[in-house]
């Protein structure tokens, strides 16, 4: 039996072309700095955007401790039990910050309902283990995905992408001089705040090209 989801938040646009319901990484959830700011600007975009916990991070917030995220299965499950709130027409996509993303590429190859993924720092790898590869879900997810990666990423930096050889639905785009959380150097010429605002802008671009392929087909 699933546990029980608090109350997600929704972050709602005037009239919304597309749904997108993110997950949080591992060690901050849906009200986090990152998730809050990419929301918002997502929503400006005209993107529904549904955030909530995963369980594991509503015990640890309930506790004021930390704990290891729950197993995948359950992340899965988690994420498909808020998906079942919402039954409209509204084209949906799948997203997630780091973990997340892993976790709604899991759920992309097993429900046909999404039109799309989305990561924010995909987590190709462990940082410092790049022989631990994570591309299988990637592989098996079958939806067009956009991955906003930080060129500096510690779990897949931009001069590993090219070895990763992804599927040719899958793309990456450079967050510039970014880290995980796409924050850039000060040298870089770039600030954290362009970098949200470019991530923000593609995953409005990439929502409106499959929203448009898909009632080119109809």
């Amino acid at each position: 039996m699933s546990e029980p989801l608090p109350i997600q938040l929704i972050s709602q646009a005037d009239k919304p072309i597309a749904r997108m319901i993110m997950a949080h990484g591992a060690g901050a959830g849906m009200n986090s700095e990152f998730m809050a700011q990419m929301a918002s600007l997502v929503t400006a975009q005209g993107i529904e955007v549904i955030r909530f916990n995963f369980p594991y991070m509503v015990k640890m917030i309930d506790e004021q401790r930390r704990r290891p995220p729950d197993r995948m299965p359950i992340l899965i499950a988690a994420f498909k039990q808020v998906m079942q709130q919402f039954d409209d027409e509204l084209p949906l996509f799948l997203a997630g910050k780091s973990m997340g993303s892993r976790v709604a590429a899991n759920v992309a190859a097993e429900t046909e309902t999404a039109l799309g993924l989305v990561a924010f720092g995909y987590p190709f790898h462990p940082p410092g283990q790049p022989d631990k590869l994570r591309l299988a879900e990637l592989h098996s997810c079958q939806v067009p995905t956009l991955i906003l990666q930080g060129q500096r990423d510690p779990f897949g930096k931009e001069d590993e992408w090219p070895g990763f050889k992804l599927p040719n639905d899958v793309s990456i785009t450079a967050v510039i001089d970014g880290e995980h959380s796409f924050i850039p150097r000060k040298r870089s010429g770039t600030t954290l705040a362009e970098n949200m605002i470019f991530a923000a802008s593609q995953v409005a671009k990439f929502v409106n090209q499959q929203v448009t392929v898909v009632g080119d087909k109809r």
